[in-house]
């Protein structure tokens, strides 16, 4: 699919980083031309190669923690997918799409289907190819990137997320190479204290991996996002550049460092101009999104090209202190780039193949880290390194695991000896000798704000119920089924006719058991599946039970749906009376409602299998459609205890507007 014919909608088809190069393409943002290798490809492949099976054999009882085995499955497994032979259908579509693009040297980068999302980043967990040239190696590259769905850092933190490994599908992007001369990471708000008034950019000669990477440490700009003036900028000295190696032959060795002359490696890596020009198309991405965005960016030939974008997956709800200065000696300093202070032994990690030395509660020591090192760093209190800057792995990653972190040191791993009591500030970007008490009554309480109404919260990802839940929050207003269905990864009605309803009410039941228990007795209300026609499609088996609408926004779906399929529907039902048979706080909601007699069928199948309203159990309605205003007093006499209004669909169905146009 060509990144013109996706949006942020088609993540379960394109993955995220695919989803969002078409979302911003769409809208205008200058991104390099291409086309996407879908999800559905890379689940044709396992399927026809017969991996599967071996897949989970490998997978089945693997301790993760146990780094060795760990990295021993992980080599076998993509060993495997290299070897196998990609169907020669997909093969000849690729070559045929690359062609069309035009040929030329191109990346080809992987997108998983649970990556780049506002709850976890997945950072770097997947492979990249750069330079890439001609249809055998461009086939190669794309086989790479499936295999790398099962590198050993991306298996590691799949079972830290929570995510199953066969339920995480891989798309391949595929688009045009940008040379940059300059290149670079930014977010729309400032990354350490979550200041959404600011945009801070990080920018360095050559391809942009070696900022993503930490392996240099870059300009830092940060501009005012009302005035967009600079309000502050530290220059960098950058001794060498990745650039890409015209004379190597080797695949796995196409980027090259060369040095800069010493005349130029202080000097600003942008022009004042530029970076304003730049924090502007930050703003629009910003803006289009609604939401704080960290994005990768090139500089080629006087153009700015954003390579990717993705929400800052660590923002918090309040600006955050730097905290205040610490009467102690400052041994080393760096970049603040996760806040907080805590105290541990230095250990010195130069080779990710040596992480077993950090144990739980040490201060990770590195020249930069790479996903590789990521099983040390869940178990690290805090981390230093000598390079990187605010938006590299290290810091990115730190932010994530809410650990304290400081980059850019350039001179952690000389100057700190193995086993050194050390206290590491990572608000102030301040690394102390021995340990440093903090001032508890420092920061003091947090005052909690009384509203007169309740205040809900709309959630989709179970991994997510513990810590929204820890909230002040009176319950869930709107709990959408799509994500736990998108997990299972196969269409409701295949799998009845397969006779594996039952797996897909136990996977129903146990997303929903995970919200009503930490909400418990604060109420839930579950909204039940509005999948569309083309996104039902997308599912294994859809294709099968789906029709082509022209506009699946206005086709088959939501309440209509439960009545032109009901043994569907009541699988959903059985789900939620087993859940509910433990957590009586769980209600449901009804999406897309057209008619009285619709929301009166539906009400009937329900009570026919048992959930009927009462004291403990409401129903509500989704307030999408304008009959809902117009026959409001109608619908209430039907029997409903709420409305949610879902105010993209009632603009757009009462205006006559698509808001993807």
């Amino acid at each position: 699919m060509w990144f013109q014919e996706v949006g942020k909608g088609d993540i379960p088809l394109v993955g995220g980083k695919g989803a969002n190069l078409g979302e911003m393409t769409n809208s205008g943002i200058p991104v390099p031309p291409g086309f996407i290798v879908t999800s559905d490809a890379y689940a044709v492949f396992l399927e026809e190669s017969g991996l599967v099976n071996k897949i989970s054999a490998f997978l089945d009882s693997l301790d993760t923690n146990d780094f060795n085995r760990l990295d021993e499955v992980a080599t076998r497994i993509r060993q495997l997918m290299n070897s196998a032979p990609m169907p020669q259908g997909i093969a000849d579509e690729i070559v045929e799409a690359y062609h069309k693009m035009g040929d030329g040297m191109v990346a080809a980068r992987s997108s998983a289907t649970a990556e780049d999302l506002p709850e976890a980043s997945f950072a770097g967990q997947q492979r990249t190819f750069l330079n890439i040239k001609g249809d055998e190696e461009l086939l190669w590259a794309i086989q790479g990137c499936w295999a790398s769905l099962f590198e050993t850092r991306a298996i590691f933190y799949r079972v830290e997320q929570g995510f199953d490994h066969l339920k995480v599908r891989l798309a391949v992007p595929v688009q045009r190479m940008i040379q940059s001369e300059v290149a670079g990471v930014m977010f729309t708000a400032e990354p350490v204290s979550s200041d959404k008034s600011k945009v801070v950019i990080e920018a360095a000669y050559g391809l942009g991996e070696s900022v993503v990477s930490g392996d240099v440490t870059p300009d830092f700009y940060v501009l005012d996002k009302s005035s967009m003036k600079i309000s502050d900028k530290k220059i960098a000295r950058q001794p060498w550049s990745l650039v890409r190696n015209t004379q190597s032959k080797n695949r796995d060795d196409s980027n090259i460092k060369v040095p800069i002359p010493s005349e130029e490696q202080s000097k600003q890596k942008l022009s004042d101009v530029a970076i304003v020009k730049l924090a502007e198309i930050a703003k629009r991405i910003e803006k289009h999104y609604g939401f704080p965005q960290d994005i990768e960016w090139a500089y080629e030939d006087g153009e700015f090209y954003i390579v990717q974008t993705r929400p800052i997956t660590t923002i918090s709800d309040s600006t955050q202190s730097v905290g205040d200065e610490i009467e102690a000696e400052v041994i080393l300093s760096g970049l603040a780039a996760s806040p907080g202070m805590v105290s541990g032994l230095a250990k010195i990690v130069h080779d990710p193949s040596k992480v077993d030395i950090v144990k739980e509660g040490d201060i990770l020591v590195a020249e930069a880290t790479t996903p590789d090192f990521v099983p040390a760093m869940k178990r690290a209190a805090a981390i230093i390194t000598d390079y990187g800057g605010r938006t590299c792995h290290a810091a990115i990653v730190s932010r994530e695991l809410g650990v304290p972190c400081v980059v850019g040191t350039q001179t952690a791993t000389q100057e700190l000896a193995e086993g050194r009591l050390i206290t590491v500030n990572g608000s102030r970007g301040e690394v102390y000798d021995g340990k440093i008490e903090q001032d508890e009554e420092a920061g003091g309480e947090v005052e909690r704000a009384e509203t007169r109404t309740n205040v809900y919260v709309n959630l989709f990802d179970p991994d997510l119920a513990d810590r929204t839940a820890a909230r002040y929050v009176d319950g869930v207003g709107l709990l959408r089924a799509e994500f736990i269905v998108a997990g299972i990864g196969k269409h409701p009605r295949y799998m009845l006719d397969e006779g594996k309803g039952d797996e897909f009410i136990d996977n129903i039941v146990q997303g929903l058991t995970k919200f009503a228990k930490v909400f418990n007795p604060r109420p839930v209300v579950y909204r039940a599946t509005d999948f569309k026609t083309n996104e039902y499609r997308n599912l294994k088996g859809g294709e099968k039970y789906e029709t082509v609408e022209e506009n699946p926004m206005m086709g088959y779906r939501g309440c209509a749906r439960y009545i032109g399929d009901p043994e569907v529907f009541k699988m959903e039902i059985e789900a939620i009376k087993r859940v509910r048979e433990t957590y009586k706080n769980l209600w449901v909601m009804i999406p897309f409602v057209r008619t009285v007699d619709e929301l009166s069928q539906v009400k009937t199948l329900m009570e026919n299998e048992g959930l009927v309203r009462s004291a403990d159990f409401k129903l509500w309605i989704m307030v999408e459609v304008p009959s809902n205003v117009i026959l409001l007093d109608k619908f209430i006499d039907v029997g409903i205890d709420g409305v949610s209004i879902g105010s993209n669909d009632l603009t757009q169905l009462t205006l006559g507007l698509d808001r993807d146009n």
